[in-house]
C-alpha cells in the first residue's frame, strides 16, 4: 500500500517525503479533532469495577 502511494505522489524523493509528512499530519489532525472525540463515549475507559470502600 505504501509503495502504491509513494509511486503516485508527484515530484522527486524530497517532494514525496514532504507531501507524505503533510498527509500524515492531516490524518493525525483529523483523528484527534473528529474521530477520537466521536468515539470516546463509545469506549469503556471510565467503566470501573472496583468500589471505593
Amino acid at each position: 500500500m505504501y509503495g502504491f502511494i509513494w509511486r503516485h505522489l508527484p515530484g522527486n524523493a524530497w517532494v514525496k517525503a514532504l507531501i507524505s509528512l503533510v498527509l500524515v499530519a492531516a490524518v493525525v489532525y483529523a483523528l484527534f479533532q473528529y474521530v477520537f472525540p466521536w468515539a470516546e463515549p463509545l469506549l469503556p475507559f471510565n467503566d470501573v469495577t472496583v468500589d471505593n470502600q
